[in-house]
């Protein structure tokens, strides 16, 4: 089954804890802290695999988690980090935050890797936070929690030229015809029911990568026929050959399929009509076709090729000019810089890292992704542990703002699942 879009959730390791120690041992006068740092929780990794040729096994398994890192021990032992858990995608795989609609990876190449999800920070066990004025200090961190996200993975097929056209105009015979690729031909629409790519073999010895695309009929771009389903495969492509019957054997128009497919092109990505294109001229060795060659070329200023696929007649003659277009033609990444997310270095940050609000009389909500992750991070089980939590809400200038608003001595604070009482 081809499948070439799904949508899926990861979720990378969380960090593991830091322990919260002290070395108790005979003879061993003042020991001090002896509690190590948690491991790294594991990052969720997508990796390319050239045996793949679609995303079937994503469909079945829609949620993805790495594991956890070990925690820290005592005697100042440090948690083991968790692996990366490895997702194996086909070549030309695109991955996509679906809540910043970013791009995280677009897998071209090989040994194409991207992490889209980081696994957590170990937490820092006591023996960390040593310091000349604190020689014991009587608190650890819980682990980093590992970044969530909802991501949509599409595979565009890496091709150089993308055979468009209605059906059964001869794509597919095309390409058995021109490469080793064996499709399903029939004399009935939508035989193709998924693209099929070819590796061609010019007469002097270049070779490129077709790729058969079907479904288009008009309103494709809505999502009409498969066209909507496919459409995606033709952005990677460089140069777009129409394969038009020119027999008019079904009682078509060449010209009005012509320009109903490029209206479909267009509606779908107008780059796509910025990309060089041919004509190939198919089913001319029927009656007509040469009466209706002519009066088509008269309204097409495209290079127009003159074959017939069942009969193997003037492939190689396009091969040629198809190889010497691309010949000129410089790959160009399918996305623009600013798409991706590593590239989007500097971030908006308001004045306030936080929000505060009232939830009803005498309870307050504070959140922001930063109190959220300190709160997450702090292990509340000594008192040192709640004033470093206070006083890092202090210093975020949460108490200013719960002053701002009113709070008086007894409210209640809720931060995510906790609640505290108000003293200033």
């Amino acid at each position: 089954m081809f499948i070439d879009e799904v949508k899926i959730e990861v979720i990378a390791g969380n960090g593991g804890n830091g322990c919260l120690a002290f070395r108790r041992e005979k003879y061993v006068e003042m020991g001090g802290p002896y509690g190590g740092n948690g491991g790294r929780g594991g990052n969720i990794v997508f990796a390319v695999d050239e045996g793949l040729n679609t995303l079937i096994d994503l469909r079945y398994s829609k949620k993805y988690r790495a594991k956890n890192g070990a925690h820290g021990e005592g005697k100042g032992m440090n948690g083991k980090n968790a692996p990366d858990l490895v997702i194996k995608v086909p070549l030309g795989t695109v991955i996509t935050d679906l809540e910043t609609n970013f791009i995280l990876g677009d897998l071209t190449k090989k040994d194409s890797r991207v992490i889209v999800a980081y696994g957590g920070r170990g937490g820092r066990g006591n023996m960390a936070f040593v310091t000349r004025t604190n020689p014991a200090p009587d608190f650890a961190e819980n682990g980093e929690p590992g970044e969530e996200k909802k991501l949509k993975v599409e595979l565009k097929l890496l091709a150089d030229v993308g055979l468009v056209g209605m059906p059964s105009v001869g794509k597919s015979t095309i390409i058995s015809k021109i490469s080793a690729a064996k499709p399903k031909i029939a004399a009935y629409h939508f035989t193709t029911l998924h693209p099929n790519l070819g590796v061609v073999k010019t007469k002097d010895d270049r070779s490129f990568v077709v790729a058969d695309l079907p479904g288009l009929i008009e309103g494709a771009s809505l999502g009409e026929g498969l066209g909507d389903k496919f459409l995606k495969h033709i952005e990677r492509t460089r140069v777009i050959a129409h394969v038009i019957d020119m027999s008019g054997f079904e009682g078509r128009d060449p010209y009005e399929d012509y320009q109903i497919i490029n209206k479909e092109l267009e509606s779908f990505n107008e780059n796509l009509m910025k990309k060089p294109q041919i004509v190939l001229a198919n089913k001319m060795d029927l009656a007509d076709a040469k009466r209706r060659l002519e009066e088509f070329k008269k309204k097409v200023s495209v290079p127009v090729y003159e074959i017939s696929a069942l009969e193997n007649q003037g492939l190689d003659d396009a091969l040629i000019a198809l190889a010497d277009a691309l010949d000129k033609i410089e790959k160009v990444p399918l996305y623009e810089e600013d798409r991706f997310e590593s590239h989007v270095l500097y971030k908006f940050r308001e004045e306030q890292p936080f929000k505060v609000w009232k939830e009803s009389d005498h309870v307050y909500v504070v959140k922001g992704e930063e109190i959220e992750k300190i709160y997450q991070m702090t292990w509340f089980v000594t008192d040192e542990a709640f004033l470093r939590f206070s006083n890092k809400l202090r210093k975020l200038g949460i108490d200013d703002k719960l002053k701002e608003m009113g709070i008086q001595n007894g409210d209640t604070v809720k931060i995510l699942d906790y609640e505290f009482e108000y003293r200033e």
